[in-house]
């Protein structure tokens, strides 16, 4: 299975640049798997999709003002570093720029209460920095970091709020899972009023799922790992509701990464790490439908959609929506599968 084939055109002038005036009025196409019919609509009329037969999980990880920039102590020469993982206490991985600039022992000041000093090396322009600083570090970040948009966004943000889902929880991601972007507060009022469970997890969305597949043959291609959480309360609400017959309804490709890594004849409470790579061939467990944004060409998102809806219906809502001027990624329309 080549990467070639999950290829597509993509005008330029497709790509969202800022959200929707409101977070639920964007576009959403809704593909049946069963009778593989599309249909348009907008995001509020999710709740026409939705029955108290099914379950909502959503991912409230929070994004990290974690883009920062610095200079290096010995040289001045400017540094960009995103902070992509909390391994151990003060010790993160990142990306950096220009990487090469960058040695195991180099040391990076962001100002007089942040410096990091390189401590290891890794692929892909990794590297792995101890933080120094006075004070509290999430309070740090917010002061001098700002939020990580993908390099497709070229135009400000002006509301920084509006990468960030509505119940956004706990720090710890260098990217939002952008599916829930489109959740307003009174929607999921009215998601629960239909009797609706909502089950909250947290996958810190880091370089795994937005590296992109550079092995020409996709089996070749290295996931990197991301932490999760599956709170206690949440895997006993999810094994209830398989017992109940009910649908899994997952908010995001991280929301189902974490339920298809976690699932393992029930639901482990606990913090883990996956690297699960889902491309068509793929068996499902206990997914049942996807509420997602629309991916780039050729990425490991755009191969798990063409999992679950299966790759030739993938390519014909794609090249639709393409037609009919969808906007894409991060700030663009949604789609549902079911």
């Amino acid at each position: 299975m080549k990467v070639s084939d999950f290829d597509f055109y993509l005008p330029k002038d497709r790509i969202a640049q800022h959200p929707s005036e409101k977070r639920d009025h964007s576009r959403l196409m809704v593909l049946n798997r069963c009778d593989e019919t599309i249909h348009h609509k907008h995001f509020y009329d999710i709740l026409d999709e939705l029955d108290d037969q099914d379950v909502l999980v959503i991912n409230d990880t929070k994004v990290l003002p974690a883009r920062l920039l610095g200079s290096k102590t010995d040289t001045d020469a400017a540094i960009e570093v995103l902070l992509l993982k909390e391994t151990q206490k003060n010790i993160w991985e990142a990306m950096t720029k220009p990487a090469k600039r960058v040695k195991i022992g180099s040391k990076i000041k962001f100002s007089t209460l942040l410096t990091a000093e390189c401590i290891g090396i890794k692929d892909e322009g990794i590297r792995v920095f101890q933080m120094h600083y006075e004070g509290i570090f999430i309070e740090i970040l917010q002061a001098l970091g700002t939020m990580p948009l993908p390099p497709y966004i070229t135009e400000q943000l002006k509301d920084q709020n509006r990468y960030q889902t509505v119940y956004a929880k706990d720090p710890g991601s260098a990217a939002a899972p952008t599916a829930g972007l489109h959740f307003t507060k009174e929607l999921l009022k009215k998601v629960k009023a239909k009797g609706i469970d909502i089950i909250p997890i947290t996958l810190n969305v880091g370089l795994g799922t937005f590296k992109p597949v550079q092995a020409e043959n996709i089996r070749d291609h290295h996931m990197h790992e991301e932490t999760y959480t599956m709170p206690i309360e949440s895997a006993n609400r999810l094994n209830h509701a398989l017992s109940l017959g009910k649908k899994i309804v997952c908010v995001g490709t991280t929301s189902l990464r974490t339920l298809e890594s976690n699932f393992n004849g029930k639901f482990m409470p606990g913090t883990f790490d996956t690297g699960i790579f889902i491309y068509p061939g793929y068996q499902f467990k206990v997914v049942s439908k996807l509420i997602t944004n629309f991916h780039l060409p050729k990425s490991t998102l755009l191969m798990l959609v063409s999992a679950l809806a299966g790759t030739e219906f993938t390519k014909k809502a794609y090249h639709l929506a393409v037609e009919l001027e969808y906007r894409f990624f991060s700030f663009g329309d949604a789609m549902l599968i079911k």
